[in-house]
């Protein structure tokens, strides 16, 4: 027997519709804090914030006993009907509820500058489905929260939410394909959007999956349906995010952030006797949202009204890991992945010369793989390899090759040897011990149980049997010489029990590109923040206008530009502040600082992350000089994964070495990669490199070679110098694709316009661009950094795509 001690929503608010004033105190309770954050940025001082939250409860309360109201999803109504008390207030109306909103359906409240984004096909799928999904979506998808967080709200064990969640999300992806269908697309892309439920899953076989792959590289408006569909969560934040919460959604989620809540919003009381585990909102992900929205609202699709059909009852969840622990070594530390994570796709398999398995033997050759009548009723292993070099092999650089191997068998495999090939002039880098070089090589990225030593022409990697249906990598660092052969390739070998799979290199070295900094397979999480470290230093009207990104002057360019000094602290000559939001279980893996400025460098930074004291010196690892119009100017890099404070938090960089000046510029960022369980499988890569972009010098081009090459969602997060507000014609593209940043004018035609990610207390970061973007790998993955009348300075970007098993 059990006894049930956490009542849902869902009951309170049957309870309370009969008369029950304890059941609706526990949903006040429960829900008060999240309401509380919400007026207290609509409305001035604490007191009438609370005036208005009374207000909206007893409104509330005063529908559900005449029977209308919410039936299960009570916060995102609760914050609705919150933003119209607000509302009719300013206008001195009472917030006493009519006839007719007692017994009609639910209309959310939309700002007036958000007008019409209800009719998104986004927000109608959202608002057709059952109530329950809409509670999972908003508390899971918006504001962060996980199944132990909101199984107290449906009354429900944290196991049955994770399933709930999956299905949710599965019935809202449909709700959206049939709002599409009923916006009258045209003709030929009918059949595309009719696939794409199945697509978006992995569903389809290579030969199946072409077609739309080549349709959506000429259609805009199914590529941004397919980018829809793949990240759910993103979607839900950036439509149905400000439908519930308004334009002041980045602030709310930042609050619950701070508050140490999340979709529960505070303590649930007796309500919930266990304490919650304090995990944080993802909401660096509403930064732009928003303003995102507001766009959507101009070109929206008028849907129908039809309900959702159910998924199907056999929907599986989706795979959670468990937490992750990092590894206490003088090396990078290495993300947490499952033990044998889950298989990401690879090619398929047949040809060597194009990095593939090769085709099982004769049982008498070597590597042979003996036929399944010989094996008996034994489950046979079956292996495909693939080796890359990530980002580009460089000459004169160091740079990262990756192995990537899964067993799509019935069987486990047995003991694998990894021998890795690399060409003349790529030699792997090994630990080093009182200054002599061991034959230990220390993997980067997902170590994942591999033990590596270098050897004559490459290096032999040793591993545990793979299970069936599992995938592994390894990440090695290797050097190339400046004689190092243009195309020359990587190659690999992998034994086990009798099978033998080889793979080689699609690409090879390169003359010019970014080479890899880090890499790493798994769930995980990726971002980029920065600020800048000099303003206009002027009094002048003008000067206040363009620091809050106003004005017609808004490039260093035009000002006289002085050090920013943020801290308050006297010890420092120049400093600024920028907030990480990742979610607070998240653990880092991975941390480079990146700093630049129009001045000769001396290879010099303070370093302060949450929790610390002070500021920690840090040297640079690398220093890379370039000339600018205005003079020499620098981007320097350290590795600062050991000096990461708590997640999420405000990251301080201070006394970067800079000079004043007109057309002068300064500033860093901060780029992460960081474990997180609740992410799908994903590879990620870091590639850095200064490169300057104008006309004289033309576009930088950066391959990013080794990322599987599908129609997966793409997050890129990009860090660039000098970057002018006023001189359009910044663009980037990925795969021949315009891409669009998530910050600043968000414009696709002036991508580097002087807008930091994270930045605090700042609007202009003059000269300093740390953007976001979204998109789809391609079938060409290279990015191309390219200008009209500026001059930039390429320094990094951090690139994560999905995986799709």
């Amino acid at each position: 027997m059990s006894v049930k001690t956490v009542q849902g929503d869902a009951e309170l608010l049957t309870e309370t519709r009969h008369g029950n004033a304890v059941a609706y105190g526990g949903l006040r309770e429960r829900h008060a804090p999240a309401a509380r954050i919400l007026a207290r940025l609509l409305v001035d001082g604490p007191a009438e914030a609370e005036e208005v939250v009374a207000e909206t409860f007893a409104g509330i309360l005063h529908l559900l006993r005449r029977g209308g109201g919410p039936r299960e999803a009570f916060r995102p109504y609760l914050l609705t009907a919150l933003r119209r008390t607000v509302h009719d207030r300013s206008r001195g109306r009472s917030g006493q509820v009519t006839d007719g909103e007692a017994s009609g359906p639910w209309v959310p409240f939309v700002d007036p500058a958000l007008s019409g984004l209800e009719r998104s096909p986004v927000a109608r799928a959202f608002l057709s489905l059952p109530e329950r999904w809409r509670l999972v979506l908003w508390h899971a998808g918006v504001e962060g929260a996980g199944p132990a967080e909101i199984a107290p709200l449906l009354g429900m064990p944290a196991g049955g939410v994770a399933a709930l969640v999956h299905v949710a999300r599965e019935g809202w992806r449909q709700a959206c394909l049939r709002a599409h269908l009923a916006g009258t697309p045209r003709q030929e892309c009918r059949p595309v959007l009719g696939m794409m439920g199945v697509y978006v899953r992995g569903g389809l076989a290579r030969r199946e999956s072409r077609p739309l792959d080549e349709h959506m590289d000429g259609c805009a408006e199914c590529h941004d349906v397919f980018l829809e569909l793949a990240d759910v969560n993103q979607g839900l934040r950036v439509i149905v995010g400000p439908l519930i919460a308004g334009p002041a959604l980045p602030g709310y989620l930042a609050a619950l952030d701070r508050a140490g809540g999340t979709g529960a919003a505070g303590p649930f009381g007796r309500w919930r006797r266990a304490p919650a585990s304090r995990r944080a909102v993802a909401a660096g992900a509403a930064v732009g949202a928003v303003s995102l929205a507001a766009a959507l609202a101009t070109v929206l699709v008028p849907v129908s009204a039809q309900g959702p059909q159910a998924p199907s009852a056999g929907a599986v969840p989706e795979p959670v890991a468990g937490d992750p622990t990092p590894t206490p070594t003088p090396a990078p530390v290495p993300v947490p992945v499952p033990q044998d994570p889950p298989a990401p796709p690879l090619p398929p398999s047949p040809e060597p010369s194009q990095g593939k398995a090769e085709k099982p033997r004769r049982p008498d050759g070597p590597g042979a793989v003996a036929p399944p009548a010989q094996r008996g009723a034994v489950p046979a292993p079956r292996l495909i390899a693939r080796i890359d070099a990530l980002g580009a092999l460089v000459r004169s650089e160091a740079g990262i090759v990756a192995v990537r191997l899964r067993n799509v068998g019935a069987g486990g495999s047995g003991e694998l040897v990894a021998d890795v090939g690399l060409p003349d002039g790529v030699t792997v880098l090994a630990a080093a011990r009182r200054g002599r070089a061991v034959a230990a090589i220390r993997p980067v990225g997902t170590v994942d149980g591999w033990a590596c030593r270098a050897g004559s022409g490459g290096a032999r990697c040793f591993r545990r049997p793979l299970a069936a249906g599992r995938a592994t990598a390894i990440f090695l660092r290797v050097a190339v010489s400046p004689t190092a052969a243009e195309g020359s390739a990587p190659s690999v070998r992998i034994s086990a029990a009798g099978i033998g799979v080889t793979a080689r290199a699609r690409t090879g070295v390169r003359t010019a590109g970014a080479p890899a900094r880090f890499a790493t397979d798994g769930q995980v999480s990726t971002s980029a923040i920065g600020n800048t470290l000099m303003v206009c230093a002027s009094v002048a009207p003008a000067c206040r206008a363009a620091r809050s990104r106003g004005g017609d002057r808004r490039d260093n360019d035009l000002w006289e530009m002085g050090p920013l000094d943020q801290d308050r602290d006297p010890s420092t000559r120049s400093s600024s502040a920028a907030r990480l939001a990742l979610p607070r279980r998240s653990k880092v893996v991975w941390a480079g600082l990146y700093w630049s400025a129009g001045a000769p460098a001396d290879g010099r930074i303070k370093f302060k992350a949450p929790g610390d004291d002070g500021y920690t010196r840090v040297r640079a690892e690398r220093v890379t000089e370039r000339e600018l119009p205005a003079g020499v100017g620098y981007q320097a890099f350290a590795d600062v994964t050991r000096l990461m404070g708590r997640l999420p938090g405000t990251y301080w960089a201070a006394d970067a070495s800079l000079r004043p000046g007109v057309s002068r510029h300064a500033g860093w960022s901060l780029v992460v990669i960081a474990a997180d369980s609740r992410q799908p499988y994903s590879q990620a890569v870091v590639v850095d490199t200064a490169t300057v972009v104008d006309r004289e010098h033309g576009p930088a081009w950066i391959p990013l070679d080794g990322l599987t090459p599908t129609a997966a969602p793409v997050r890129v997060d990009m860090v660039t110098w000098e970057g002018d507000a006023g001189l359009t014609g910044d663009r980037v593209t990925l795969g021949g694709r315009p891409l669009r940043p998530e910050a600043g004018d968000r414009d696709a035609g002036n991508a580097f316009d002087g807008s930091a990610t994270g930045a605090e207390g700042t609007g202009m970061t003059f000269g300093t661009d740390v953007d976001g973007f979204r998109s789809t790998l391609g079938r060409n993955p290279v990015l191309k950094v390219s200008t009209g009348r500026d001059v930039l300075l390429f320094g990094a970007a951090v690139v994560r795509v999905r995986a799709r098993s």
